[in-house]
């Protein structure tokens, strides 16, 4: 009797543990993905027990960098609260199969294995999300947690521009160092090339097969609807108004960091960002080897460690030289040059990039029909670092003016010459005139039809070789275009940008020659300060 009791005690001991067993497992089989994952830091078993005796004390150290930096974001970098589950979001990652997802988390960080883009050193870019929030995660690898800790800080402190890639927080584990970083659409070298003509023209219907696609294509494609077909340049191959907007962002987003003494060093159509949302915007991206100038310091030691890009360096790094804002100026020549041209380089191929850089062996030849451009990028690839422009200089240049601005700037110098005594020789007026064979290309009523000018004949006579006389025409029919008739209406345009284009298109080089012998001679006087800033460095 005791026998029996004892063998259906044993039986029923047996039946319990093997459904402890049991539930545990299936409870590890139903955890979320990141449940199963080791966090962040170092495994318990190779922690020391004393903080005095820890082997792993440099470990601990970057941790507590990490950590202060996240706590220096303070409210500026508060997430909005977690909507639904954090499943349905790794659900969206792009490499999921039958609802699973190849992946883990670190931390608050979820990190996929779906690689967006690649870098140098061992760094490479991939889904995630942080916080419940879709996020790029860049990934370095532990040896450069310098890098990362120089950039998390340059990020901080140009957090919240409107042109700088947000950082949102920051992971490690013993191999990695990972920044959840603002995800983007693609980069301005991917969006660039998408649209060129030389990309357009080997394309065939095939390669839109989203199976065979890039994955810069298939982020691209699946960009909303509004901004898929974007234009980027006009049948004359000048620059539309969403490019320029882009071009724009990205010395807006410079001048930005320049202002906070902080020098890219890295400047490049990879490291510009683009989001899609509304409209495009362009940003800064990619600061690891960016450095902060020091009190009034105007360059940076000596010998700085890293050098950006090759083909993309001023001549001044690649030479070893002295380093200020300058060099950022010259990548940014190159940079807008690429923009503009749908991809091509001011110092030709990869292969004899630096090699031309360093000789100042450039070709702007593709640029030449846009005045404005080519007055830019010849400043801003001048081989001497003093004489080339200062970024808010950039932002302020003819070649970023709506048709209001060029026209109002064409008025105003009207009024400001007519102050001149032309009869004692003024020297503004004298250096103004003697440009008028590359402005006007010849006498300026040949230009133009006879309708119009028989209708400015009327009221008083002029110089045709006078670019003075061409201005004043300029600002008394923009003044007094409602009194027009409408022959005349039809003619010039609607005003301001039908009238403007007018006389663009026929004195292509007006507003550039004009523009120069301002800056040159009115720079200092209040009234043009909102057309010309200081443009040396």
């Amino acid at each position: 009797m005791h026998g029996l009791l004892l063998q259906l005690f044993c039986q029923l001991l047996g039946f319990i543990f093997y459904k402890y067993l049991a539930s545990r497992k299936q409870g590890e089989l139903n955890k979320p993905i990141e449940e199963l994952q080791p966090h962040s830091g170092m495994p318990k078993k190779k922690k020391s027990r004393r903080s005095g005796n820890n082997k792993n004390k440099p470990n601990n150290e970057k941790r507590q960098k990490y950590l202060s930096l996240q706590s220096k974001v303070g409210e500026t970098n508060e997430l909005s609260p977690v909507e639904g589950n954090e499943r349905k979001l790794l659900l969206t990652f792009s490499d999921h199969v039958d609802g699973r997802v190849d992946g883990r988390r670190i931390g608050k960080l979820v990190v996929s294995n779906k690689e967006i883009a690649k870098g140098s050193n061992g760094t490479v870019v991939l889904e995630g999300i942080y916080d419940g929030r879709h996020v790029a995660v860049k990934r370095l690898v532990q040896s450069h947690h310098d890098v990362a800790l120089k950039e998390i800080q340059n990020l901080i402190a140009s957090d919240q521009h409107p042109n700088i890639v947000r950082w949102y927080g920051v992971e490690y584990d013993q191999d990695f160092v990972y920044l959840a970083l603002e995800r983007c659409t693609c980069s301005l070298n991917d969006l660039i090339y998408v649209n060129s003509e030389s990309f357009q023209n080997q394309i065939s219907s095939k390669d839109m097969d989203s199976n065979r696609m890039p994955e810069y294509m298939v982020r691209l494609h699946s960009m909303p609807e509004h901004n898929r077909n974007v234009e980027l340049w006009k049948d004359n191959g000048y620059p539309s108004v969403q490019l320029l907007k882009l071009m724009r962002d990205v010395v807006s987003g410079l001048a930005h960091l320049h202002e906070l003494g902080i020098v890219h060093r890295d400047l490049k159509p990879q490291n510009v960002l683009i989001i899609s949302e509304k409209s495009f915007c362009a940003k800064l991206s990619d600061m690891g080897i960016s450095k902060r100038l020091l009190g009034d310091m105007s360059s940076l030691t000596q010998h700085p460690t890293g050098y950006g890009s090759s083909g993309w360096q001023a001549p001044e790094q690649l030479l070893h030289g002295r380093q200020t804002r300058a060099l950022d100026l010259f990548s940014l020549g190159c940079v807008l040059f690429f923009c503009i041209t749908g991809g091509k380089h001011p110092f030709g191929d990869n292969i004899e990039r630096d090699v031309n850089i360093v000789n100042d062996r450039k070709d702007l030849f593709l640029v030449e029909n846009i005045p404005e451009a080519l007055d830019l990028f010849t400043c801003l690839l001048d081989p001497v670092p003093e004489k080339r422009p200062k970024v808010q200089g950039v932002l302020n240049h003819p070649l970023f003016w709506t048709s209001e601005k060029r026209l109002s700037f064409l008025q105003d110098v009207s009024d400001r010459v007519e102050l001149e005594d032309r009869e004692n020789e003024s020297e503004l007026l004298h250096t103004l005139e003697s440009t008028a064979t590359m402005a006007l290309n010849g006498k300026w009523d040949e230009k133009m039809e006879a309708a119009f000018i028989n209708n400015i004949g009327r009221y008083r006579r002029y110089k045709f070789d006078s670019i003075r006389d061409l201005l004043r025409v300029i600002r008394n029919k923009s003044h007094h275009y409602r009194e027009l008739p409408q022959e005349i209406k039809e003619l010039l345009g609607s005003h301001p940008e039908g009238f403007e284009s007018y006389f663009s298109r026929r004195f292509p080089k007006l507003l550039i020659e004009v523009y120069k012998v301002i800056s040159r001679y009115c720079k200092e006087e209040e009234f043009f300060r909102k057309y010309i800033d200081s443009n040396i460095i």
